[in-house]
Protein backbone atom coordinates (compact mmCIF):
# COMPACT_ATOMS: atom_id res chain seq x y z
CA UNK A 1 0.00 0.00 0.00
CA UNK A 2 1.59 3.73 -1.20
CA UNK A 3 1.83 6.23 1.34
CA UNK A 4 -0.91 8.67 1.30
CA UNK A 5 0.31 11.71 -0.73
CA UNK A 6 0.02 15.09 1.31
CA UNK A 7 -2.89 17.47 -0.59
CA UNK A 8 -1.44 20.61 0.66
CA UNK A 9 1.29 20.76 -2.28
CA UNK A 10 3.76 22.40 0.24
CA UNK A 11 1.27 25.09 1.40
CA UNK A 12 0.69 25.72 5.23
CA UNK A 13 -1.92 27.45 6.80
CA UNK A 14 -1.40 31.58 7.32
CA UNK A 15 -2.62 30.58 11.46
CA UNK A 16 -0.21 27.57 11.64
CA UNK A 17 2.89 30.14 10.32
CA UNK A 18 1.73 32.88 12.70
CA UNK A 19 1.22 31.37 15.75
CA UNK A 20 4.67 31.53 17.03
CA UNK A 21 5.53 35.14 16.31
CA UNK A 22 1.95 36.39 17.97
CA UNK A 23 2.90 34.58 20.53
CA UNK A 24 6.33 35.49 21.05
CA UNK A 25 4.67 39.03 20.63
CA UNK A 26 2.38 39.37 22.87
CA UNK A 27 4.34 37.41 25.43
CA UNK A 28 6.65 39.99 24.81
CA UNK A 29 4.44 42.47 26.39
CA UNK A 30 2.96 40.42 29.31
CA UNK A 31 0.26 38.66 27.43
CA UNK A 32 0.17 34.96 28.76
CA UNK A 33 -3.20 34.63 26.51
CA UNK A 34 -2.79 35.83 23.13
CA UNK A 35 -6.38 35.54 22.81
CA UNK A 36 -6.67 38.68 24.80
CA UNK A 37 -5.24 40.23 21.81
CA UNK A 38 -6.94 38.40 19.04
CA UNK A 39 -10.02 38.26 20.33
CA UNK A 40 -10.36 41.78 22.33
CA UNK A 41 -14.00 42.02 20.82
CA UNK A 42 -15.34 38.89 22.01
CA UNK A 43 -13.69 38.79 24.99
CA UNK A 44 -14.94 42.69 26.29
CA UNK A 45 -17.55 42.68 24.38
CA UNK A 46 -18.10 44.83 21.27
CA UNK A 47 -19.37 47.92 22.77
CA UNK A 48 -15.64 48.04 25.30
CA UNK A 49 -13.89 46.69 21.81
CA UNK A 50 -14.93 49.60 20.00
CA UNK A 51 -13.28 52.08 22.37
CA UNK A 52 -10.34 50.23 23.99
CA UNK A 53 -7.93 47.79 22.76
CA UNK A 54 -5.19 46.15 25.92
CA UNK A 55 -1.86 47.38 25.42
CA UNK A 56 0.44 45.81 28.03
CA UNK A 57 0.17 43.17 31.37
CA UNK A 58 2.40 44.01 33.75
CA UNK A 59 3.31 42.00 36.90
CA UNK A 60 4.21 43.35 40.13
CA UNK A 61 7.01 42.23 42.82
CA UNK A 62 5.64 39.50 43.89
CA UNK A 63 4.03 37.84 41.11
CA UNK A 64 0.46 38.26 42.13
CA UNK A 65 -2.01 40.03 40.51
CA UNK A 66 -1.34 41.65 37.48
CA UNK A 67 -2.04 44.89 35.97
CA UNK A 68 -4.05 45.14 32.70
CA UNK A 69 -3.07 48.49 30.53
CA UNK A 70 -5.94 50.05 28.57
CA UNK A 71 -5.71 52.00 25.70
CA UNK A 72 -8.57 54.62 24.88
CA UNK A 73 -9.92 57.78 23.88
CA UNK A 74 -10.34 60.73 26.56
CA UNK A 75 -14.04 60.69 25.99
CA UNK A 76 -14.34 56.94 26.80
CA UNK A 77 -12.11 56.95 29.94
CA UNK A 78 -14.43 57.47 32.19
CA UNK A 79 -17.17 55.34 30.61
CA UNK A 80 -14.51 52.34 30.87
CA UNK A 81 -13.64 53.62 34.50
CA UNK A 82 -17.65 52.40 35.39
CA UNK A 83 -17.04 49.00 33.90
CA UNK A 84 -13.47 48.05 35.37
CA UNK A 85 -14.73 45.72 37.64
CA UNK A 86 -16.95 43.55 34.80
CA UNK A 87 -14.31 43.82 32.40
CA UNK A 88 -12.03 42.56 35.09
CA UNK A 89 -14.13 39.41 35.36
CA UNK A 90 -14.47 38.80 31.55
CA UNK A 91 -10.62 38.83 31.33
CA UNK A 92 -10.31 36.83 34.13
CA UNK A 93 -12.47 34.40 32.48
CA UNK A 94 -10.40 34.33 29.51
CA UNK A 95 -7.08 33.31 32.23
CA UNK A 96 -9.35 30.68 33.83
CA UNK A 97 -8.07 31.73 37.21
CA UNK A 98 -7.76 35.31 38.74
CA UNK A 99 -4.79 36.83 36.87
CA UNK A 100 -5.41 40.63 36.22
CA UNK A 101 -6.46 42.02 39.88
CA UNK A 102 -6.30 45.58 37.96
CA UNK A 103 -7.32 47.00 35.10
CA UNK A 104 -5.77 50.94 34.09
CA UNK A 105 -6.91 52.84 31.66
CA UNK A 106 -4.59 54.89 29.98
CA UNK A 107 -4.78 57.78 26.68
CA UNK A 108 -1.52 57.29 25.55
CA UNK A 109 0.09 54.11 25.38
CA UNK A 110 2.82 53.37 28.01
CA UNK A 111 5.56 52.10 25.52
CA UNK A 112 5.56 55.53 23.46
CA UNK A 113 4.04 57.94 21.02
CA UNK A 114 4.30 55.34 18.03
CA UNK A 115 2.55 52.75 19.04
CA UNK A 116 -0.41 55.23 20.87
CA UNK A 117 -2.00 56.21 17.98
CA UNK A 118 -5.68 54.90 18.85
CA UNK A 119 -7.16 53.04 15.98
CA UNK A 120 -10.45 51.36 16.91
CA UNK A 121 -13.36 50.00 15.19
CA UNK A 122 -16.68 52.55 14.19
CA UNK A 123 -19.91 51.57 14.58
CA UNK A 124 -21.29 51.06 10.90
CA UNK A 125 -23.63 53.81 9.38
CA UNK A 126 -27.26 53.69 9.98
CA UNK A 127 -28.17 53.31 6.59
CA UNK A 128 -31.93 52.37 7.29
CA UNK A 129 -33.90 55.75 5.83
CA UNK A 130 -35.77 57.99 7.73
CA UNK A 131 -39.92 57.54 8.05
CA UNK A 132 -41.45 60.12 6.04
CA UNK A 133 -42.90 63.30 7.24
CA UNK A 134 -46.68 62.97 8.75
CA UNK A 135 -47.95 65.50 5.62
CA UNK A 136 -46.58 63.11 3.14
CA UNK A 137 -48.28 60.24 4.32
CA UNK A 138 -50.86 62.62 4.03
CA UNK A 139 -50.41 63.80 0.58
CA UNK A 140 -50.05 60.04 -0.35
CA UNK A 141 -52.99 59.03 1.17
CA UNK A 142 -55.34 61.70 -1.10
CA UNK A 143 -53.33 60.42 -3.86
CA UNK A 144 -54.63 56.77 -3.56
CA UNK A 145 -58.33 57.34 -2.04
CA UNK A 146 -59.74 56.01 -5.16
CA UNK A 147 -58.09 52.48 -4.77
CA UNK A 148 -60.46 49.72 -3.53
CA UNK A 149 -58.01 47.18 -2.00
CA UNK A 150 -56.68 47.93 1.40
CA UNK A 151 -53.55 46.19 0.91
CA UNK A 152 -52.62 47.82 -2.17
CA UNK A 153 -54.26 51.27 -1.18
CA UNK A 154 -51.81 50.56 1.75
CA UNK A 155 -48.51 50.46 0.16
CA UNK A 156 -49.30 52.47 -2.64
CA UNK A 157 -49.93 55.28 0.38
CA UNK A 158 -46.10 54.15 1.47
CA UNK A 159 -44.25 54.21 -1.66
CA UNK A 160 -45.92 57.67 -2.81
CA UNK A 161 -44.82 58.79 0.45
CA UNK A 162 -40.96 57.81 -0.01
CA UNK A 163 -41.36 59.23 -2.88
CA UNK A 164 -42.71 62.49 -1.99
CA UNK A 165 -40.26 62.59 0.66
CA UNK A 166 -37.30 61.72 -1.78
CA UNK A 167 -38.18 64.68 -3.80
CA UNK A 168 -38.68 67.23 -1.27
CA UNK A 169 -35.08 66.50 0.61
CA UNK A 170 -33.72 67.06 -3.50
CA UNK A 171 -32.02 62.92 -3.63
CA UNK A 172 -34.14 61.83 -6.25
CA UNK A 173 -32.23 59.75 -8.86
Amino acid sequence: MAPRRASTKGFKRTSTLLTGRIRAASESRGFAQSRLLTDWAEVAGADVAEVSRPVEVSYGRGGMGATLTLLTTGAQAPMLEMQKEQLREKVNAVYGYNAIARIRITQTASTGFAEGRVAFGHKPKDTTPPDPAPEMHKAASHVVAPVTDDGLRAALERLGANILTKEKQGTRT
